[in-house]
């Protein structure tokens, strides 16, 4: 059964005012890492095409996963890339997938309970665009944001450009199809569905903002936090149908720390001279890593050649259960040759 939490809606998600004043702590230097690669997540299945997935961190994300970790919390689940890795790797002994996207939550929920029915129906779309892919892509995108169906969505995530999901200022889906393409192959698609739904087996799903899946942490559990970079999610065309104003999130990731809930964050980050967003105050007392997510493809197919990196955030409380920062510097490998000034340590 797919479970809904609607706590935000009752005006009881803000937290004292205190917290306000982390804005004005000026920054410190983080630790940067080239993440040591893990062999055991090369075959890893992924069932969602999704822009800003967080697949080659997970590489750095997974190591900082205690072996006794009870659930591994996704309040933005997007494409689930990190869930999939841990559970992949028997971390956790399941996953809880949450989002304020219902569609995509319903999709996952078709997913875990019934990957085959959801193969047959994308493999009947797929073969039916074949004879005006343009105009079929057009027709499901209007059925989609006139009924919102979760397999109309699998549909146009494996044809959109770039597997971008942008939504227009009233909550419709508008991005455009990859003309030059038809989508996932039905037998690649049933084979990514399948194995997905497997590696997930026992998790739950959930329609649920962050605040409440974050507040619902138990001490065994992990939260990962992967909202929208700041200044995408509140412009016309974005990637989530609802955007997160910067200060409610500081706030309640305060909150969080008091509480001593273990979680981690991935919020700003940069693509050459590029930057997404301020860091997060220091103030927090979260261990800033900056890690180095590759060469940006964005970037190649303009005919650049720039070095993603993108923050990752540690809570306090889970910098402890691993042991401290040395310990957690040592997991991923080492700070990289060109880092700057560490991070003051947490213990």
């Amino acid at each position: 059964m797919i479970e809904r939490r609607t706590a935000h809606l009752r005006g009881d998600r803000h937290p004292p005012d205190r917290y306000g004043k982390l804005m004005a702590v000026p920054p410190v230097s983080p630790t940067q890492l080239v993440p040591r690669q893990l062999p055991a997540l090369a075959d890893v299945p992924h069932a969602l095409p999704y822009q800003g997935s967080k697949r080659r961190l997970a590489h750095a994300i997974v190591p900082l996963l205690p072996p006794d970790t009870a659930r591994l919390v996704e309040p933005f689940a997007g494409s689930a890339a990190v869930s999939l890795a841990a559970r992949h790797m028997r971390i956790g002994r399941a996953a809880r997938l949450g989002d304020i996207n219902e569609p995509l939550i319903e999709l996952w929920r078709e997913i875990l309970g019934d990957p085959g029915a959801l193969a047959d129906e994308y493999q009947r779309m797929w073969l039916e665009q074949r004879d005006d892919p343009r105009a079929y892509f057009v027709a499901v995108r209007a059925a989609f944001n006139r009924d919102h169906s979760p397999r109309d969505l699998l549909y146009l995530l494996a044809r959109c450009v770039k597997a971008a999901v942008r939504y227009n200022g009233d909550g419709d889906f508008n991005q455009g199809a990859d003309h030059r393409r038809l989508g996932v192959r039905p037998n690649l698609m049933r084979d990514r569905l399948t194995r997905a739904g497997g590696v997930l087996a026992g998790s739950g799903v959930v329609v649920a903002d962050y605040v409440d899946l974050l507040g619902d942490a138990g001490a065994g559990d992990v939260v990962y936090l992967d909202p929208p970079y700041q200044g995408v999610s509140a412009a016309r065309d974005h990637r989530y149908v609802a955007g997160l104003p910067r200060n409610e999130f500081i706030a309640q990731l305060a909150v969080a720390v008091d509480r001593g809930t273990c979680f981690l964050v991935s919020y700003d980050g940069r693509s050459g001279d590029r930057l997404y967003g301020e860091p997060l105050p220091p103030e927090l007392g979260l261990l800033h890593l900056q890690l180095w997510a590759g060469t940006s493809s964005q970037a190649t197919l303009n005919g650049l050649a720039a070095v993603t990196v993108e923050s990752l955030y540690v809570s306090p409380a889970l910098v402890r259960r691993n042991g401290g920062t040395d310990a957690i510097l040592r997991r991923l490998g080492g700070a990289s040759p060109t880092a700057r000034a560490a991070v003051t340590p947490v213990t």
